[in-house]
Formats: C-alpha cells, sequence, structure tokens
C-alpha cells in the first residue's frame, strides 16, 4: 500500500508539470465536447487524433487521450437531457428521466446531478484503479502463452456477443478485423501473406487507418445517408442548483452506480450499456418514489439519472484495469488507446507497470485531475456546450471527412492509405445500416496478431498439444467461461421456447 501511495506520488509530480496539465485539459474539453455532439463518439475521436498526437511526448499524448476517454463520459448527458438524443451510447438510460425533466423545467438538477455524479463515481474509480491495477498486474505475471491466449479467446467471444443486434453479427464482425490483422509480414516465418501482391500492404494494414475509415469515415457518411436532417428541438435550461431533496435522492443512486459500474468495466463485458441499464432498473426498483419515473407517467426521477451516469463513469474508470495490467480492452475506445500505446512502442500488459511505471502512474495520477477539470468545465458551462448542437450536421460531418483525410494522408503521404482508408469506411456504413457492431472489428484487428503469437509459442512449448488449453487450470478455467458465453444463451432461449410452447 505504502508502494503504490509513492508511486501515486511521483505520478502527481510528473501530470502537475504545467504542459502535461495542459494537455490534460485539452483532453477533458475535447471529450466533453464530443459527448456533446451527437454520433459523435470518443473512439471516433481518439482515432482521428492518433496521427496528430504522433509527435507529441509519450506520456502528454496519452494524457490528452484518456482526458476524452473520460470526457465524452461527462459530455454524453447533455444532449441526452437537452434533447432526447443522447451523445453516447452509454447515455441512452439518461434519456429516460433526464429529458422527461428537462420538459418539465428540471433541466439544472438534471444536468447537476449528472455531472456530480459523474465527478463521484469517476474519483472513486480511479481510487480502485490506483489500488487493484497493480495486484492485477502481478497476478497477470504468473500467465504464460497458454493462459494469455485463453484470456483473449474469452475477451473475443463475450465483447462479439454482447455488442450488437446478434451474437452471429458480433462474430462476423470479430472474423473481419481478425482477417485484417493478418494482412501483412509474419511476425514469426517473416514472409508476407494476404497481400495480394501490393507492396503497400506488406508492412499490414495501419490501424489508425481502420480506425478512422471505421469510426470517422463510415459515421459521417451514414449520418449523411441515413439519419434524419431535423436534429430536433432543445428543451428551455433552468438553475443548475439541486434542492435538498434532490440530493438526498442522488447521493444512494451516485454509490450504487458505482458499485456497478466499476466491476463491468474491469471484465471483457462489452461496454457501458449494460451497467447503466442495469443500475437504471435498480434504481426504478428501490426508489421511494416510483410514481416520477417514466414509465409511471411520472415528472422524470432524478435518481433514473444520477445512477446510469455514475455506472457509465465507473466502468470508464474500471475499463482501464484490463487495458493497462492485461492488455485486454472492455471497448472501441480502449481498444484505440491500446493502438496508441502501441505509435509509442509502449506494450499494454503486465509488464507495463515494471517497463513503463513512471508513464502508467503519471496517467492515472491524471485522471484524478481530469475528474477536478471536468467537474469545472461541466457545470457552469452547460449552457455552452448546448450550443454547440447548433453546428449543421453537414458542415459537421464534412469538417470530419476533411481532418480524417488530412491525419491519415499525413501517416506515409500515401494516396493508397487514403483510398483504403474511404473503402473501409463504405464498410462502416454498410456494418452500421445492418448494425453489425464496429468494435469488434477493431479488438479483432488489434488482439488478432496477439493471440496468434500466443497460440503458436503455447503449442511450440507443448510440442503441439492442443490439450494444453484444458491442461492449465487457469486456462481451462477461462476456456470454460468462453464455452459457458457461447452456449448458455442458446440453451436457455431453447428452453424458454419450450416452456411457452408447453404452456
Amino acid at each position: 500500500m505504502i508502494e503504490t501511495w509513492n508511486f501515486l506520488l511521483a505520478g502527481f509530480a510528473t501530470a502537475l508539470q504545467p504542459a502535461n496539465l495542459m494537455w490534460a485539459f485539452i483532453g477533458c474539453l475535447l471529450g466533453t465536447a464530443i459527448g456533446v455532439l451527437p454520433g459523435i463518439g470518443p473512439a471516433l475521436t481518439v482515432a482521428m487524433l492518433l496521427p496528430v498526437t504522433a509527435k507529441v511526448d509519450p506520456s502528454g499524448a496519452l494524457i490528452m487521450l484518456c482526458g476524452v476517454f473520460y470526457g465524452a463520459a461527462y459530455g454524453g448527458s447533455t444532449t441526452s437531457i437537452l434533447m432526447n438524443t443522447p451523445g453516447e451510447s452509454s447515455s441512452i438510460m439518461t434519456t429516460l428521466e433526464g429529458n422527461l425533466m428537462a420538459k418539465n423545467g428540471r433541466a439544472g438538477p438534471a444536468l447537476a446531478t449528472s455531472a456530480i455524479g459523474s465527478f463521484v463515481a469517476g474519483t472513486i474509480g480511479v481510487i480502485l484503479l490506483s489500488l487493484f491495477a497493480p495486484l492485477v498486474a502481478d497476478l497477470a505475471l504468473k500467465f504464460g502463452p497458454a493462459e494469455f491466449f485463453s484470456l483473449m479467446v474469452l475477451a473475443f467471444v463475450t465483447v462479439s456477443a454482447v455488442l450488437g443486434a446478434s451474437m452471429l453479427r458480433g462474430m462476423t464482425s470479430l472474423a473481419l478485423g481478425l482477417a485484417i490483422g493478418l494482412v501483412g509480414m509474419d511476425a514469426i516465418a517473416g514472409i508476407p501473406r494476404y497481400t495480394g501482391g501490393v507492396p503497400e500492404l506488406i508492412d499490414g494494414i495501419e490501424f489508425v487507418l481502420v480506425a478512422v475509415g471505421l469510426f470517422a469515415v463510415g459515421e459521417a457518411l451514414f449520418n449523411v445517408l441515413y439519419q434524419p436532417k431535423d436534429p430536433g428541438s432543445r428543451n428551455k435550461l433552468t438553475s443548475i442548483w439541486m434542492t435538498k431533496e434532490d440530493w438526498r435522492r442522488s447521493w444512494p443512486a451516485w454509490l450504487r452506480g458505482t458499485a456497478i459500474g466499476f466491476p463491468f468495466g474491469s471484465i471483457p463485458a462489452g461496454g457501458a450499456e449494460i451497467p447503466t441499464f442495469l443500475s437504471y432498473s435498480t434504481e426504478r426498483k428501490l426508489s421511494k418514489h416510483p410514481e416520477d419515473f417514466s414509465s409511471s407517467g411520472g415528472q422524470g426521477a432524478i435518481e433514473g439519472v444520477a445512477g446510469p451516469e455514475a455506472a457509465n463513469n465507473a466502468c470508464s474508470a474500471g475499463a482501464l484495469v484490463p487495458l493497462l495490467t492485461l492488455g485486454i480492452p472492455t471497448s472501441a475506445t480502449a481498444a484505440v488507446l491500446i493502438g496508441a500505446f502501441q505509435n509509442y512502442n509502449i506494450q499494454p500488459g503486465p509488464l507495463l507497470f515494471q517497463t513503463s511505471g513512471e508513464l502508467v502512474w503519471a496517467l492515472i495520477a491524471s485522471l484524478y485531475i481530469g475528474n477536478v477539470m471536468l467537474l469545472i468545465l461541466n457545470l457552469p458551462m452547460v449552457g455552452l456546450w448546448a450550443r454547440l448542437l447548433t453546428i449543421p450536421r453537414p458542415q459537421l460531418y464534412a469538417g470530419i471527412l476533411v481532418f480524417a483525410s488530412i491525419g491519415v494522408y499525413g501517416m506515409r503521404q500515401s494516396a493508397f492509405d487514403l483510398f483504403l482508408m474511404y473503402a473501409i469506411g463504405v464498410i462502416g456504413v454498410v456494418m452500421r445500416r445492418f448494425d453489425f457492431p464496429v468494435a469488434p472489428v477493431i479488438i479483432g484487428m488489434i488482439l488478432g496478431p496477439m493471440a496468434e503469437k500466443q497460440l503458436r509459442n503455447a503449442l511450440s512449448i507443448s510440442q503441439g498439444d492442443w490439450l494444453v488449453f484444458f491442461k492449465q487450470p487457469i486456462a481451462a478455467t477461462f476456456m470454460l467461461l468462453t464455452i459457458a458465453v457461447l452456449f448458455v444463451p442458446m440453451v436457455l432461449r431453447k428452453k424458454g421456447v419450450a416452456l411457452s410452447e408447453d404452456d
């Protein structure tokens, strides 16, 4: 514990340097703005910033990108409450009570409980991250190739099964990501594969290019082609102050939301949508004022905003535990952040706390600072964030396409990269049109080569024995969990159908 405290103090010494404070503020500002703007998520923003931050000091760049990741969780509630338009998918539950409160003249308390709850949950989440991340990293040092491969398979299956309209669609997206990750030079044999004779593909397909193509280009083109032109109307913004009754109803919801959100962020369970849904359901069941909820025809229950927003931010903090200690992303944004680490030849995983300890603790310390910055930004500047919604969509998405094109072309000054980026963007449009999740593509592309390497190492050590993944206790546990995730839902569905037919 004392050692952790000393590392954290050293991290604060780095994070409080003027340059790093500036990067943290820029990241928080951008993240909040991105969360406010509907349809533009943190994954898209971080992907677009990767080429821009290539020349920035690693600690400053990663502090800024984590600020974007964290800030978007704050900002997503603003449009949910004011316009009934979730800025982020994790803010969907906030719209149910938040927008109803706004329509009844209580937008201020709704926005205030969202901002304060985000601060409380985020701070508790970062404290838990500080305490548990080193312990998880120490445990992960005991992992061999078989254990790591089994863990990655579990991550593949759980994320793909949870995201998207069906498990099949999630797995299809994952397969596409794994296929993209195989293109280029074989890391072990040292020969090109799946390049089709194209010289530009010998070094593989750039991760930044795929991320920008799928998220930025795909999102912009999809919104231009398929989204309605009318962005909706804003509700009048009232005072930001909460009453004593609002405080009394909010603080237990903040704590419950944190308790639900952090564990879900720490496991490969598919992002913040599930914990926010569970938090909302919990608040609705435990509330002493069920008549205020939208389902009862009320005017909006403040705990229905406080709980999901706290769960959302606690989940964001929890997602950094497997990201930093195991190199396993639990969301699309976390997958893009792994790419940011790799841009600086830093590999997230068990050795990260030993090889880049100063950077990691500076990053964790910056999250404490970022939480305070985000509270200061969100409470007084709510009116300003609401004004961002007035930017016309054509200009907004045109700007995204221009910025994406400049960023990708600037990496290698290659016209081929631009054509490939827009081709991947079209694939992104098709995926959104037919409800295929995009996140498993990124996760497959990032973890695929790593999983392949661990698989080949494990088989080499076991002399080709495929049962090695079931002979090692930890690996076998991960494999059994994977099988359960794949087949238990199918069995339960079949049993449910059989029961309904008997009735």
